[in-house]
């Protein structure tokens, strides 16, 4: 009956617009020289004081005579399809044969303008929208290159991810920074149904290097004109995407503009918001050739199976040698050239609405965009100020963007339901692994995080490091958490050599370190400090991951396990460096300890030498480290042989030994049972031991831990039974696995046990 009424209705509809065209046509005629323009999209505010005397009669009459028009060319469009008794393939349906949705999709170059928001915007839920197939793959691919773009990426990954239903295969042009970052944060994020691809960069740096570019983006802002050669060729569509985008909708409404392309057309674009190719910025400003305003390639829907048809690489090329016998270089890298090959040949060109790359640059019209928050699809932070930019409305698009930025990325790992999906072989066994635990077992939570995946964001920050030639290289290792961050500036005082730090934080965590971070000239002094950032995930300090991830990404042949709450003597980093050569390091299994100390005042003279550092001890302003609660755990480093030591000295393995050391780069990584507090370094030094490591305590390196105040972790084991059982349990369980592994010459450990 539904579709009998809507029937009927479209049919008297029809009928009434006929009677109707006449008298319409006779006001319209009327008018005199008065034009049917399409209309621009509204600014935020509204306008309502602009609609009085002569010129709000005409707008309103332009408006009701544009509604009447495009109802009748849709009522129109409609009727003349004829059913068929079996399905056909829409015009609009992708290669599945599934129709697809262009939400809002008015104006995209088929001749019938651009329609006002106000006037379809009550009828554009009546009109039935093609839509994707929820099963659709969508590709996306991006050119992203160093650490900056490596970290400015992941909030357009997230803005995508958090309006997406549909499965998405991102194409990532990378260099081996760009490349080692990602893969490491899309492998530990797990996301359902997205699938990530690399190219390398540095391959491509030959089909553009003859190309002289003044843009910021250097050599990289060129490599989207070689994606016709550098995607797979059995990749029939994508869409282009800069870093410095977000998504305020789902992408899959872009996607379905590939259907509205007709005849030739094989680029999609939105026109460039700024004046910049109309070439009246400033005195002798000399711009590309370009069709009107030009276009702006921070989104393109690259229609990759027709371009390499027409030979897209030869028409660009040529296009662009011609071009720089004038102009002699690019000043906005790829978009240049893009608008010199339209120029020529308007006719590839299929312009989108400008919400769909709403420019918020200086200088630029993107007001005009849209009328409201619902209008808003793509923002595109295209300026070296990027947030700072001018525009009335840029405190909500910063809001916007600090949203997706500081959003839990957690979160974004959501099933598409009712999709096929390619079997996810680390997911599959990670879920069967977990399906092994009992969940009755009081100790379950700390079993289960043992294999729980931290989503990984390698280096956080730039970084710089020369490998040394003498290959005596030392880097401290060390993890942290938010309560911590106040030590970074004085441990990079106190220690000029590499350092690589894991830094446990959730996503909102993570800004608050970077603007600490570039907020600090000490910190942004050193370039050889490695930020690796570990997102939250459970309810345990993953202490041992933590240290684990830092010691996997040393770039030099030692490292000292320091932890965040110390501080290395001055000088401790050349020590360790010479000490390498003294004791033959390289071919020999050592571990060279580091004596702890602590202090009990937060303000510390720090000694300089370690004749000071005994009068300190002598004065009860130092004391040998957890002297008074845990003295096993570096008793021993033998302390009293310490004071007189000249020369290196070698000291047994006992019980419970958990000394600070330096080792080499090839050592075993901690134990990921343990978690938060106790038994962690404990069980990394048994291994060491087990592993047949001498243990030399250096007569002349020290080290002092910092009074702060106790960490979540030791009040929890201090005050929760259950937590020490399990401690307890997974200790015997480390201790019987040693016994299986090195045989026995572990069971030393068992003894050792039952007799502490």
């Amino acid at each position: 009956m539904l579709g009998m009424w809507r029937g009927r209705r479209k049919l008297l509809v029809a009928s009434l617009a006929l009677l109707f065209i006449p008298a319409l046509t006779w006001l319209y005629l009327s008018v005199g020289s008065f034009q049917v323009k399409p209309l621009p999209l509204s600014p935020l505010e509204a306008q309502s004081s602009m609609a009085v005397g002569r010129r709000g009669e005409q707008k309103s009459l332009e408006l009701r005579v544009r509604a009447v028009e495009e109802e009748n060319h849709a009522l129109r469009r409609d009727l003349s399809r004829t059913p068929r008794s079996s399905p056909a393939r829409h015009p609009n349906s992708d290669h599945h044969g599934n129709q697809t949705r262009n939400h809002s999709e008015e104006g995209t170059g088929d001749n019938e303008g651009q329609k006002s928001a106000a006037v379809v915007g009550n009828r554009s839920d009546c009109v039935q929208q093609p839509m994707v197939d929820k099963c659709e793959t969508i590709h996306v691919a991006i050119v992203c290159a160093g650490y900056n773009a490596s970290r400015d990426v992941v909030t357009l990954v997230k803005s995508v991810l958090f309006h997406r239903r549909n499965p998405l295969h991102f194409h990532f042009i990378t260099d081996s920074i760009a490349q080692q970052i990602l893969s490491s944060l899309f492998h530990t994020w797990m996301v359902p149904a997205v699938k990530v691809d690399f190219y390398d960069a540095d391959e491509l740096k030959s089909e553009v290097s003859w190309i002289p570019n003044k843009h910021y983006s250097g050599i990289y802002g060129l490599m989207k004109l070689v994606l016709t050669k550098t995607l797979p060729s059995d990749l029939q569509r994508v869409i282009v995407l800069d870093t410095d985008i977000t998504f305020a909708t789902d992408i899959a409404e872009l996607w379905a503009v590939f259907h509205k392309f007709k005849g030739q057309q094989v680029l999609g674009l939105v026109e460039n918001q700024s004046d910049w190719y109309l070439g009246n910025l400033w005195k002798n400003h000399r711009p590309w050739p370009a069709l009107g305003r030009g276009f702006n390639t921070g989104v393109i829907l690259l229609l990759l199976d027709r371009l390499r048809k027409l030979r897209w690489e030869q028409m660009w090329r040529l296009t662009a040698e011609r071009e720089l016998m004038s102009m002699l270089s690019t000043s906005l890298a790829d978009q240049d050239i893009f608008n010199a090959v339209i120029k020529q040949n308007p006719f590839l060109i299929h312009q989108l609405p400008c919400f769909w790359n709403v420019q918020l640059s200086d200088h630029t019209r993107s007001e005009k965009c849209y009328k409201d928050v619902s209008d808003l699809k793509v923002i595109h932070w295209n300026s070296p100020k990027k947030l700072r930019v001018k525009n009335k409305h840029v405190e909500f698009f910063r809001n916007l963007y600090l949203t997706f930025l500081e959003y839990d990325g957690n979160l974004l790992r959501r099933e598409l339901f009712g999709c096929p999906s390619e079997a996810d072989h680390n997911s599959e066994n990670l879920q069967k692994t977990l399906s092994q635990l009992d969940e009755d077992d009081p100790c379950y939570e700390f079993r289960r995080e043992r294999f729980t995946v931290h989503r990984t964001h390698l280096y956080f920050l730039h970084y710089e490091y020369e490998p040394s030639t003498d290959n005596t290289d030392v880097t401290l290792v060390a993890q942290l958490s938010m309560d911590r961050l106040q030590m970074l500036e004085a441990i990079c005082k106190h220690w000029e050599g590499p350092i690589s730090l894991a830094l446990y934080l959730s996503d909102a965590e993570a800004q608050q370190f970077l603007r600490y971070a570039q907020g600090s000239e000490v910190l942004m002094s050193r370039g050889n400090v490695g930020y690796h950032i570990v997102y939250k995930e459970g309810q345990f300090y993953p202490v041992n991951l933590l240290r684990n991830v830092a010691m996997r990404h040393v770039n030099t042949p030692f490292m000292f396990l320091s932890d965040i709450d110390f501080l290395p003597m001055y000088g401790l980093y050349e020590y360790l460096r010479k000490s390498v050569l003294q004791l033959d390091m390289t071919s020999a299994k050592k571990a060279l300890v580091v004596p702890a100390f602590e202090t009990l005042r937060y303000r510390l003279s720090y000694p300089k030498s370690k004749a000071e550092l005994l009068s300190q001890l002598d004065m009860g302003t130092l004391f040998t480290f957890r002297y008074h609660v845990w003295t096993k755990g570096h008793a021993p480093t033998n302390f009293a042989k310490w004071r007189t030591a000249t020369t290196p000295y070698r000291v047994q393995w006992e019980a419970d030994f958990e000394p600070y050391v330096m080792v080499r780069r090839d050592s075993p990584e901690y134990d990921r049972r343990f978690v938060g507090f106790g038994w962690n370094k404990v069980a990394h030094i048994m291994e060491l031991d087990a592993q047949e490591y001498d243990f030399v305590v250096l007569p002349n390196a020290y080290m002092i831990h910092m009074p702060h105040a106790p960490s979540f972790d030791i009040t929890k084991f201090r005050s929760n039974k259950q937590y020490r059982v399990c401690l307890k349990t997974l200790k015997e369980e480390f201790q019987q696995n040693m016994s299986r592994r090195y045989g026995f010459a572990a069971l030393k450990y068992m003894t050792a046990e039952n007799n502490s």
